[in-house]
């Protein structure tokens, strides 16, 4: 039985994807790099800023553009991030029966925050690591099993939602159970090659996975 479980931030239950692919055109263009498409983009988003940086400009020192992204995003984060249906009342419903729940991204503290915050998922929150909270971000294992201790959660009683190939081979990685969401940009196809225990096609789907007979709303 699950009675913990984690999420991703982006693209998983906040829709920040056009705000990042923007950014990430602005900072290319700003700082005349090779152009990079929207296809070419998405496959790098879920790994760290630095990393996805330093695949678009082919530089290792990245720390102008990450402060050229941080600042354009800043700039545009409430114009441009919408959130996902359904994932209010499924978040509400967890926490209401009693489900811990936690958030594990590669974002900063300070942005994660303020998205969470935009859309009233603070509150429900037991444990938030970010990238800032540990040595080795996802794919490792270490920011779930920072969760993990956070929450005094059994690994084998809980689920990483995520978006990206990042998030389900950092579940595997930690021991717990994986569920990619089918509203990835990245595609459900490429999600299943990373070997999911589920996919969610809506984010009501986590009520069956719990055992749960369907919720009312």
């Amino acid at each position: 039985m699950i009675d913990t479980v984690l999420f991703d931030l982006d693209g998983t239950i906040i829709n920040t994807n056009e705000l990042i692919i923007t950014t990430f055109e602005h900072v290319i263009e700003k700082n005349g790099l090779k152009p990079h498409t929207r296809e070419e983009i998405i496959p790098h988003m879920g790994m760290t800023l630095e990393h996805q940086l330093q695949i678009f400009s082919g530089r290792q020192d990245v720390a102008d553009l990450v402060a050229d992204y941080r600042k354009y995003n800043r700039e545009r984060h409430d114009e441009l991030i919408r959130d996902f249906p359904h994932v209010k009342e499924v978040i509400s419903k967890l926490h209401d029966r009693g489900i811990t729940i936690g958030i594990v991204t590669t974002k900063i503290k300070e942005t994660t925050l303020l998205a969470l915050n935009m859309f009233g998922f603070k509150p429900y929150m037991k444990a938030i690591v970010t990238v800032e909270d540990v040595k080795h971000p996802k794919p490792h294992p270490e920011p779930i099993l920072t969760a993990l201790r956070e929450l005094n959660a059994d690994p084998a009683r809980t689920l990483m939602v995520g978006d990206s190939a990042a998030d389900l081979q950092c579940a595997k990685a930690a021991g717990v159970q994986a569920a990619g969401v089918a509203w990835s940009l990245k595609g459900e196809a490429m999600l299943r090659k990373y070997d999911p225990d589920y996919i969610l096609q809506d984010m009501t789907d986590l009520y069956g996975i719990l055992g749960w007979e369907p919720v009312k709303s």
